[in-house]
């Protein structure tokens, strides 16, 4: 397996000599054939800025720092997991990488390989099924149909310049749908997408909505979206802040949006931290609920999140009262290799799912600068197992609770609402 890497102008080469190496957390190591998949349907190539590639002679098994080109890493659709990042070194090590999840890459059999693992199904969350010409149909209708409504002209934004394919779901009337709340939150996450203080050294990728919706806009967006059995509309996106903080306001269009629907599910994606609040919200109606999290130890769970005014116990406590009543629960899970497959991080969020009840952990990719996010947080205490052998003790672990990548319709068996 062949190490890639690209020239100033973005053209990428396989190496005709130097194997591709990875890296797991702050260690460079060989790339395992079972660790490798075809580069999925949606995937992209990214070069690495102010990086040189690292490979490995085959025959020697030495390191090479490679003198002139960017290091390589793919770009993962929805559905699938990283297992190795990158191996690279920066040739300017103040520089942080823009907010992606990079996964290794390598050039195997006249093609591009990626180290990950399919976690979901990937049909849904394919951007081959989002064509942009559909979509920009879809919303100049729903914008004249809703020409007053702030959050449908929000969504567009997110659906045309982001190509966000839950904003798309809005328009296209379809699976998952996206519904923005909030512009506040409660946390200041080190990784935050959509807002960053001017000294973080990120830069947002995306732009937090600005004004605070009304009962009549998400009303208007949750009955135009909820029209079959398996429509889902979710609060809680990341062009927002934290929805729970506008519980009020959500808990009013639940009740209104149900009075004259029973169609579909209503989700909240949320960080679990006001469970006062999210309980309010539970109790108007919510059928699903994502607590999103990056781990089960306070240390290691505050230095990212930097929550104000709540701990892990509060998202503990958020996430059994959900299950006490009969939503269906997931974590939505920042993975990142080296860190998530540690054993005393694996020892916590196994625990921590068991106690509060989760459904379904949906694996998400953490994107970050490696370097920035390894230096914040806590270094590891016992072994690391590697991704691939990391998520197979979790299904052995919790064999009830499903392991995906995205919200799902609970299954039939499920017995709450």
């Amino acid at each position: 397996m062949n190490l890639v890497y690209a020239d100033e102008r973005g053209q990428v080469y396989d190496h005709p000599r130097l194997a591709a190496i990875a890296r797991s957390g702050e260690n460079l190591m060989e790339i395992l054939e079972e660790e490798l998949i075809p580069l999925p349907e949606g995937a992209s190539l990214v070069s690495l800025p102010n990086t040189r590639p690292v490979g490995m002679d085959p025959n020697t098994g030495e390191m090479q720092l490679i003198a002139e080109g960017s290091a390589v890493g793919a770009l993962l659709p929805q559905g699938f997991t990283r297992l190795m990042l990158p191996g690279y070194m920066k040739t300017d090590p103040d520089y942080k990488f823009p907010l992606f999840g990079y996964t290794a890459v390598v050039w195997k059999d006249n093609q591009f390989y990626v180290a990950a693992t399919q976690s979901d199904e990937h049909n849904k969350w394919n951007p081959a099924h989002c064509p942009h010409d559909e979509v920009k149909l879809r919303v100049d209708e729903m914008l004249a149909q809703y020409p007053d409504n702030r959050v449908v002209q929000h969504l567009s934004h997110c659906a045309l310049e982001y190509e966000c394919l839950t904003a798309s779901n809005t328009f296209l009337n379809r699976w998952e749908g996206g519904i923005p709340v909030s512009y506040s939150c409660n946390a200041g996450c080190y990784g935050c997408i959509s807002e960053q203080p001017d000294d973080s050294g990120f830069v947002a990728p995306q732009t937090r909505m600005n004004f605070k919706p009304n009962a009549d806009e998400l009303t208007e967006i949750m009955l135009h979206h909820l029209q079959t059995p398996e429509s889902i509309i979710s609060f809680g996106q990341g062009c927002e802040g934290e929805p729970s903080t506008q519980a009020r306001l959500i808990v009013e269009s639940i009740q209104r949006t149900r009075a004259q629907t029973k169609q579909g599910y209503i989700n909240m994606n949320t960080n679990g931290g006001l469970t006062d609040h999210i309980k309010a919200i539970v109790d108007a109606g919510l059928d699903l609920i994502r607590v999103s999290t990056i781990s089960a130890i306070d240390e290691h769970y505050n230095v990212y999140y930097k929550p104000r005014g709540y701990s892990l116990q509060n998202l503990e406590k958020s996430l059994r009262y959900c299950a006490d009543r009969g939503v269906y629960s997931s974590i939505n899970y920042l993975c990142f290799p080296g860190v998530f497959d540690r054993e005393e991080e694996m020892e916590a969020m196994i625990e921590f799912v068991r106690r509060s009840g989760v459904n379904l952990i949906q694996l998400r990719n953490l994107n970050i600068d490696p370097d920035s996010y390894l230096e914040m947080i806590p270094k590891p205490q016992g072994e690391i197992f590697g991704m691939k052998q990391a998520l197979e003790i979790y299904r052995q672990e919790l064999p009830d609770v499903v392991i995906g990548s995205y919200t799902h319709v609970p299954p039939r068996t499920f017995a709450g609402k």
